[in-house]
């Protein structure tokens, strides 16, 4: 069984989330989610629309992703990659050349983002139009 590990916030998952996880579970057979804790997206000083459990029940109904486990820092990527007996670890393209310290344990693939569709773009979006409402 081929084991694909892939990490990230996955807040108000959308199109392009969806076709990551697609593409990420054609490479395997067993796709993992490490998902961003919200004491770790804190400490990158990011906000979440939805809190860690919500992100993950959204991310449970899924049908590309077999198994989320949290993200609490950095350096868990190794560790994880062993603890899991990973064979491949994804992310999207604008991380190009930030995890190719993990090839000494697995094969690392960069995929392309989707066009057109970001979360930043979308809670952007979403502001404008809300602050218009109120």
């Amino acid at each position: 069984m081929k084991k694909v590990i892939t990490y990230g916030t996955y807040d108000i998952l959308h199109y392009g989330h969806i076709n990551l996880l697609k593409r990420a579970k054609l490479l395997g057979d067993y796709l993992i989610v490490a998902l961003s804790s919200d004491e770790f997206n804190t400490a990158k000083n990011k906000t979440s629309y939805y809190n860690y459990e919500q992100r993950k029940i959204i991310l449970e109904a899924c049908r590309y992703v077999d198994l989320i486990i949290p993200e609490n820092n950095w350096e868990q990527k190794i560790s994880d990659i062993q603890k899991y007996q990973i064979d491949i670890f994804v992310m999207g393209d604008d991380w190009e050349g930030k995890f190719d310290f993990l090839k000494d344990y697995c094969e690392v693939i960069y995929l392309p983002r989707t066009p057109g569709i970001s979360t930043s773009q979308l809670k952007s979006y979403l502001n404008q139009n809300l602050s218009q409402i109120s």
